[in-house]
């Protein structure tokens, strides 16, 4: 068998990323397959009593059972673990899974954890709901006021958390400086990479300490599979892959090669979802019905110059107020034809959904409020349609608004 995962990083050293996304990761069998095999299996056959003990005992590599060690799932963590610079990748059922297995591997009762405010609904419930039954406290700041940030550390305090760009108001956190303040009280940094992927943004490399991801989205780019990851060292990533081996929230062989292939064209897609996104951006700050936008290619963004420095393209997520509160935002949406009315993003079609009564409706009034997310918000992940139609369509959209 012809092993690609062992070739990286030493034949991959000097490759660009373009080609890790291609090419890392490999595992050819005897066949000698040109594309990616999948391996749908629950079980392993042993060739004797000795070496299943060994595989069990973990005394000697190789498969045991399929719920935390498959060859196409593998393929698929050791590609993504080479993309976003790391040692280590461990695959999970969903992006909200990752999140969640990084929270039972990393914290215990009696720990306490800081977050930014800025955070996808479903992260804000799990902290929330289900950390504090473990009593592990749960403090929120400001992503964007670091002294807030240093202010919140605690002597048990062990993880901080953020996403950046933030959803569904595209703030962008200073990931250095933030991972400068964890690593001064021993605490790791999590970073949701969620909008940018290691195609824009590698945030292992500016001193995060883990990296979690909705494969679902732009990894996928096709809205066809659901999964996650998470990305780190080895040292971070081994307690992770323990507490997916026993709670099994896991990635199924054929997903893994769906994100696997999703790989291959990630920089291009990327590059594309953020040309396409900033031309609707320009064009949203000249409507009249438009309040604001909330885009980190623009140079009226506030955070415009560390976006450059962070990420290689602005990313494909925007999000726009309109007037009339949440009734003017519904009938925009109403109004469209084109765009998929849904809360995935990520995806080749342009999709739009208002966080208020979608994403983030789990949330109470005042925390949205503190969020930044408004009645009249809404929130497009834009596509790799035409350019010219995605902006016909929200043009429809604005002019069902009477103004």
């Amino acid at each position: 068998m012809t092993d690609y995962s062992e070739r990286y990083p030493a034949e991959f050293a000097d490759v660009d990323f373009e080609t890790l996304a291609v090419r890392a990761g490999q595992q050819r069998t005897h066949e000698g397959e040109h594309a990616e095999a999948i391996f749908p299996t629950s079980s392993y056959v042993f060739r004797s009593a000795a070496e299943a003990a060994a595989r069990f005992a973990g005394d000697e590599p190789g498969n045991v059972y399929s719920r935390y060690t498959n060859p196409t799932v593998r393929t698929f963590e050791q590609r993504l673990a080479a993309l976003e610079q790391a040692e280590a990748c461990a695959a999970t059922a969903s992006g909200m899974a990752a999140i969640y297995a990084v929270c039972m591997a990393h914290l215990k009762s009696g720990d306490h954890l800081v977050s930014s405010r800025s955070v996808f609904g479903s992260t804000n419930v799990l902290f929330e709901k289900f950390l504090r039954k473990f009593d592990i406290e749960v403090t929120y700041v400001d992503l964007l006021d670091l002294d807030s940030w240093r202010a919140a550390l605690q002597d048990n305090t062990r993880v901080l958390f953020l996403e950046s760009p933030s959803n569904p108001v595209i703030e962008v956190a200073d990931i250095a400086a933030i991972a400068e303040l964890a690593h001064q009280r021993d605490a790791l940094l999590v970073v949701d990479n969620c909008f940018c992927t290691p195609a824009l943004q590698q945030p292992l490399t500016l001193g995060a300490d883990l990296v979690t991801h909705s494969a679902t989205k732009y990894i996928d780019g096709q809205g066809r599979c659901i999964g996650g990851a998470v990305v780190g060292s080895e040292a971070l990533i081994e307690p992770v892959v323990g507490v997916l081996r026993s709670a099994g929230p896991t990635m199924s062989p054929f997903n893994a090669w769906v994100f696997t292939k999703g790989l291959e064209t990630l920089a291009l897609r990327m590059k594309a979802h953020s040309d396409n996104a900033l031309a609707l951006a320009r064009w949203l700050q000249k409507q009249p019905a438009v309040v604001r936008v909330n885009y980190a290619g623009l140079e009226s963004h506030p955070q415009f110059d560390l976006a450059k420095q962070q990420q290689r393209h602005p990313g494909g997520v925007l999000s726009f107020e309109v007037v009339g509160g949440q009734q003017g935002a519904w009938q925009v949406i109403d109004a469209t034809r084109l765009i998929s009315i849904t809360a995935n993003l990520g995806d080749a079609k342009t999709t739009i959904t208002h966080p208020a009564t979608t994403t983030h409706s789990r949330l109470s009034e005042d925390e949205r409020a503190r969020a930044g997310i408004g009645d009249g918000l809404l929130r497009i992940a834009v596509g790799l349609e035409s350019i010219d139609d995605i902006i016909a369509d929200i043009q429809r959209g604005l002019a069902a608004l009477a103004i």
